[in-house]
C-alpha cells in the first residue's frame, strides 16, 4: 500500500515538474512575442483634436492586440524627433515608430536609415524606404461634404478657415471643403487665417475672431483644440449666427448650437492593421506600403459626434433648403449629403470630388475636364487653391 501510494506521489509530483517546465520554457517565448510599439506625438494627448484622435487608436489597438505594448511622447517638435527616436530605440528597445505628423517626414525616413532593424510608419507623408512605411485616414471626401452644408447655411456667401500650415494635406482638405461649398453656392467665397502651429488655442481664437468680424458666418480649421467650435458657440450665445466645423474629433459638446457637423478619424482600426501587417512578417520591404484608409475603408466618419452625421437641431433646416442640382435634379442639401455620402462610400471610381475641370486661382486648370485627381497630385503636389478663394497661398 505505502508502495502503491509512494508511486502515485511520485507520478504527481513528477507530473507537475514537467507542467513547471513546460510553463518556464514557453515564457520566453511569450516575452519574444510581444511587440513593443511607440508614437511620436506632435501635441498633447489630451489636446482633443488630432493627437487625441491619435491616442484613441492606440488605445483600441492596445485593447485589440494581447501582445501589443505601447509607449508614447508627446509634443514633439517638427524637425527634432530624431533626438527622441533616438531613446526610443536605444533605451526602450521599441520594435515600431509611428510617428504623427506630416512635418515629421524627413526625420521618420533620417531615422529609418540610422535603424534599419526598426519598422517605422509616417502618417500623412509621402516619402518610404524599405523600412518606413506611409498611412493615412484622410478625411478630404468629409471635407466636401462639409463644403456642401456650409455653402448652404451660410446666410453672408463668408466662409472662414483657421488653418495651421501650407502644405498638401491642407490644400487637399482645404480645396475640397472650397469644392462642395461651389457646388451649391456657387456665390460664396472662402478666406483663410494661416497660424502656422497645429496647437495653439490663443492663436486659433484670435483668427477665429478675426474671421467673423470679417463676415464670415461658417468656420473650419485645422488645429488641434475645440478652440474654434467654442469662438462660434459665444457667437451663437450673443445672439449672433455662426457655424463651425468639429475637426477630427467630436467636439459638439463645446458647441451644442455652432457645430452643425464635422470630421472624424478612427485611427484604430489602422494601427490594428499594420501592427498585424508587422507581426506577419508582411514589413519586410515597405517601399510601396502607404496605407490610405477613406470613407469606404470604415477610417473616417462625417459628424460632430460618432452618433449623428449632423447635429439632429439643423436636420430640418437642411432639408428645407432645396436647390436645382445638375446631376440629381430638385433636391435639398440633407438628401445631397446623403446621396454623395452613399456614392463615396463606394469608392472614387463612383464619385470623387476632384473630378475636373478644377482650375486654381490664376484659372489654370490644374485637373483636366473628366480626370480624377491622382493620389500623387493630392498628396504630394497640391500646393494650391481652388478659383473660390479669395486669400492666396502663404507661399504666394
Amino acid at each position: 500500500m505505502r508502495t502503491r501510494l509512494g508511486l502515485a506521489l511520485l507520478m504527481v509530483l513528477l507530473a507537475a515538474a514537467l507542467a513547471f517546465a513546460g510553463a518556464t520554457s514557453e515564457e520566453p517565448e511569450a516575452a519574444d512575442d510581444t511587440v513593443k510599439a511607440a508614437f511620436v506625438y506632435i501635441g498633447p494627448a489630451g489636446d482633443f483634436g488630432w493627437t487625441y484622435a491619435h491616442d484613441q487608436g492606440r488605445l483600441y489597438a492596445e485593447s485589440q492586440l494581447p501582445w501589443l505594448e505601447t509607449i508614447t511622447v508627446e509634443s514633439v517638435p517638427e524637425g527634432d524627433a530624431v533626438r527622441f527616436i533616438d531613446r526610443l530605440v536605444q533605451e526602450q528597445d521599441v520594435d515600431v515608430v509611428f510617428t504623427t505628423s506630416f512635418g515629421y517626414m524627413e526625420d521618420t525616413i533620417a531615422a529609418g536609415e540610422k535603424y534599419p532593424d526598426v519598422d517605422f510608419f509616417h502618417a500623412s507623408g509621402f516619402m518610404r524606404s524599405p523600412n518606413v512605411g506611409t498611412y493615412m485616414g484622410d478625411m478630404y471626401q468629409i471635407y466636401y461634404l462639409n463644403g456642401l452644408i456650409s455653402g448652404a447655411i451660410t446666410e453672408t456667401n463668408k466662409i472662414g478657415y483657421v488653418a495651421a500650415f501650407p502644405i498638401p494635406e491642407l490644400f487637399r482638405h482645404m480645396n475640397a471643403f472650397a469644392l462642395g461649398v461651389n457646388e451649391v453656392n456657387p456665390d460664396a467665397e472662402l478666406s483663410a487665417k494661416w497660424i502656422y502651429a497645429w496647437y495653439a488655442p490663443d492663436a486659433a481664437r484670435e483668427a477665429a475672431e478675426a474671421l467673423v468680424a470679417e463676415g464670415n458666418d461658417v468656420l473650419g480649421f485645422t488645429e488641434d483644440t475645440p478652440t474654434v467650435v467654442e469662438v462660434a458657440q459665444e457667437k451663437m450665445d450673443a445672439g449672433e449666427r455662426v457655424f463651425a466645423l468639429s475637426h477630427y474629433s467630436p467636439m459638439e459638446a463645446y458647441g451644442p448650437d455652432s457645430s452643425i457637423t464635422g470630421q472624424l478619424t478612427d485611427w484604430g482600426v489602422l494601427y490594428v492593421r499594420m501592427l498585424e501587417d508587422y507581426r506577419a512578417g508582411l514589413t519586410t520591404d515597405m517601399t510601396d506600403y502607404d496605407l490610405l484608409y477613406l470613407m469606404e475603408d470604415g477610417a473616417v466618419e462625417l459628424g460632430g459626434t460618432w452618433e449623428n452625421r449632423i447635429n439632429p437641431q439643423y436636420v430640418d433646416t437642411l432639408k428645407g433648403i432645396e436647390i436645382d442640382h445638375p446631376e440629381f435634379g430638385m433636391t435639398n442639401i440633407y438628401d445631397l449629403v446623403m446621396a454623395r455620402y452613399d456614392q463615396m462610400m463606394q469608392g472614387r471610381d463612383v464619385f470623387d470630388p476632384f473630378t475636373g475641370p478644377i482650375a486654381d486661382q490664376n484659372g489654370v486648370i490644374r485637373i483636366a475636364d473628366g480626370e480624377i485627381a491622382t493620389i500623387p497630385h493630392l498628396f504630394a503636389e497640391m500646393n494650391y487653391h481652388t478659383d473660390n478663394w479669395v486669400t492666396a497661398p502663404p507661399q504666394e
